[in-house]
């Protein structure tokens, strides 16, 4: 099970970007789900982001066009590039690993997760 420590959140204007970023204390280069969830107060956790082991991505339609996630293999590295950022992106972000190959859902049962970054987006 992969140890990841989120960072990269912080409090931006709307129109804004950050970029979080994930690092996994193991090997995350193949055979991993990895994705990107967050949950603002009072709201469920939502799934964002998604990638999988070949690479592939699937994003929400709430950040589509938005956000982009990619992983640095070298580094074992996750990141969550946020662009364009509004209001209702406020949230607590997480990201999460699991052990699959083929297609990422949000779904799947994540068996590793961060302990979250603050991302705050005023108006």
């Amino acid at each position: 099970q992969v140890q990841l420590v989120e960072s990269g959140g912080g409090s931006v204007q709307a129109g804004g970007s950050l970029r979080l970023s994930c690092a996994a204390s193991g090997y995350i280069y193949k055979g991993y789900c990895m994705a990107w969830f967050r949950q603002a107060p009072g709201k469920e956790r939502e799934g964002i982001a998604t990638i999988a082991s070949d690479g592939s991505t699937t994003y929400a339609d709430s950040v589509k066009g938005r956000f982009t996630s990619s992983k640095d293999n070298a580094e074992n590295t996750l990141y969550l590039q946020m662009n364009n950022l509004k209001p209702e992106d406020t949230a607590m972000y997480y990201c999460a690993a699991v052990p699959r190959y083929g297609r990422c859902y949000w779904s799947i049962g994540y068996s590793s997760w961060g302990q979250g970054t603050q991302v705050t987006v005023s108006s």
